[in-house]
């Protein structure tokens, strides 16, 4: 286990895949950078939602973020892609749903 930035980030081979997170916690750096850039959550409105972590921890996220730009960035696009894979690949049960409804109908 390498530990990151004062004992607030590590990367731990197996847990979220190896990405950095908040120390013992499965939020990702890559996550923190998404609320706070994405979702314009402040880092205070990140810990009221996630009160487990301290404002530290959201401190050293986005710390280790700008240390590491490209990176993370290059992180967040894969993360993406594999969604869109993953979605592409699995229809949506509400989706199947109505079809069937449909073809019965018909």
């Amino acid at each position: 286990m390498e530990t990151v930035i004062a004992e607030h980030i590590e990367i731990t081979p197996g847990i979220c895949g190896g990405k950095p997170r908040i120390a013992g916690h499965r939020i990702r750096v890559q996550d923190i950078v998404i609320w706070h850039e994405h979702q314009r959550m402040s880092p205070d409105e990140i810990v009221y939602h996630y009160p487990s972590i301290t404002l530290a921890d959201v401190y050293a996220a986005l710390a280790y973020y700008y240390d590491r730009l490209e990176e993370i960035r290059q992180q967040i696009r894969e993360s993406d892609e594999f969604v869109r894979d993953l979605a592409a690949k699995t229809p949506s049960i509400l989706e199947q749903k109505l079809r069937e409804r449909n073809v019965r109908k018909n």
